[in-house]
């Protein structure tokens, strides 16, 4: 027989399992995660560290994603302020740049109408006489540059503090704890797991995977077999650079393919990223490619000439992550990045599997889930609101 039985039993310590976990703990709900190395250890502590609206989702209509986004970094800020904060991003345009400055204009326009006018959505132009404090920005052929400002983050602190935060509403951890595998029945789930040499097994009102690039690895330990969304993984690369940008964060495209790079002060050094390089394999040996790197290490050559004689040999360091995307044609960077929940049953699930998702977009989604799930579960006695509890900071 069990052991125990919970409300809710979450599989993933990233951002989105961490996410579930707080508000169902928040909503009342009895919450176990399971996370099988350490909170944060896969893509979510391998994002671009950004806390942002999506300015560039705009260029393919997803209006409300970026709605959502921009409502999610002004709650950011309020919860959690240490580790979310505003800061100045630039996006120089030039004679041979895909995007002309009325085009940037009118976006950035619509950034803050969708952000409310709010002051944190106000943008300009600097001027050229200020160009040259712009941490050596190729002038040359600049016709203009757009300032505005958007939030960073550190993603894997953020993580932590999303689950110190569900610990205090009475979530219970896990970890580490591998997932061996859970019996779908008609009143729940029983699941079975491995955690400090021993294998457990548990009820769970509702199981939550959130598993990320092993999403497919949860299905199919569960049975009967489930059908999950087709799905892509797609890796994106980040390099680290020797020194550090002064006055801020750089939006800029790819001088070879037109794609969206971000050049970024990171704890004392640059962070350049990301790439979009299709994934098969193994997600636990994903690894920074060699080209992925020379591309990122072009770009940022391209836009800052201090770095002209940088080579793939001088970089201080480089991660890769994968992002999980529906399935589809085409190229990753105009696939929608809309956060996919499945169920096994339309009516009370025993069984959510959340797929994609941004960092940005956490705890909107954590919302969703906890909606989606609420008519499988008893009333519980509310604890928290999301939108207005602050974060329990980490102690490191």
């Amino acid at each position: 027989m069990p052991s125990a039985a919970w409300d809710v039993v979450v599989v993933g310590g990233g951002i989105q399992g961490a996410g579930v976990a707080y508000a169902a703990a928040a909503a009342g709900y009895s919450v176990l995660l399971l996370e099988k190395q350490g909170l944060a250890a896969g893509t979510s502590s391998k994002s671009s560290k950004l806390i942002h609206g999506g300015l560039r989702y705009l260029e393919s209509g997803q209006f409300g994603l970026v709605h959502e986004s921009l409502r999610e970094r002004r709650i950011m800020l309020d919860i959690a302020p240490e580790l979310v904060r505003l800061k100045p991003f630039f996006v120089p345009l030039y004679r041979n740049t895909r995007r002309h400055p009325w085009q940037l204009r009118v976006g950035l326009s619509l950034y803050a109408l969708l952000g409310g006018f709010s002051a944190s959505t106000r943008f300009g132009t600097v001027a050229r006489k200020k160009w040259g404090q712009l941490d050596g920005l190729q002038t040359r052929n600049l016709r203009t540059v757009f300032r505005y400002h958007d939030a960073q983050t550190d993603d894997a602190a953020l993580t932590r503090a999303v689950v110190r935060t569900a610990q205090s509403l009475g979530a219970e951890v896990a970890m580490p704890a591998r997932f061996l595998g859970a019996q779908l029945r008609d009143s729940g789930a029983v699941v079975r797991y491995a955690h400090q040499d021993r294998e457990h097994e548990c009820e769970a009102g509702v199981l939550i995977s959130a598993a990320g690039a092993w999403a497919a690895e949860v299905a199919a330990g569960i049975s009967p077999a489930l059908d999950i969304p087709a799905l892509d993984l797609v890796q994106g690369t980040h390099v680290i650079v020797p020194g550090e940008l002064d006055s801020g964060l750089y939006y800029v495209e790819s001088p070879r393919d037109g794609r969206a790079v971000f050049v970024m002060p990171w704890h004392g050094q640059t962070l350049v990223g990301t790439t979009e390089t299709r994934f098969r394999g193994n997600p636990d040996q994903v690894q920074p490619l060699t080209a992925e790197k020379h591309y990122l290490v072009s770009v940022l050559r391209h836009y800052f000439p201090r770095y002209a004689t940088l080579g793939v040999r001088d970089l201080a360091g480089a991660f890769a992550g994968l992002r999980v995307l529906p399935a589809g044609r085409g190229h990753a960077f105009h696939r929608s990045r809309e956060t996919l929940l499945s169920t096994d049953r339309v009516d009370r699930p025993r069984f959510l599997g959340v797929y994609g998702g941004k960092l940005t977009g956490w705890r909107a989604t954590a919302e969703q889930v906890v909606r989606r799930i609420a008519g499988s579960l008893p009333e519980q006695r509310v604890r928290a609101d999301t939108r207005q509890h602050r974060l329990v900071m980490t102690d490191d």
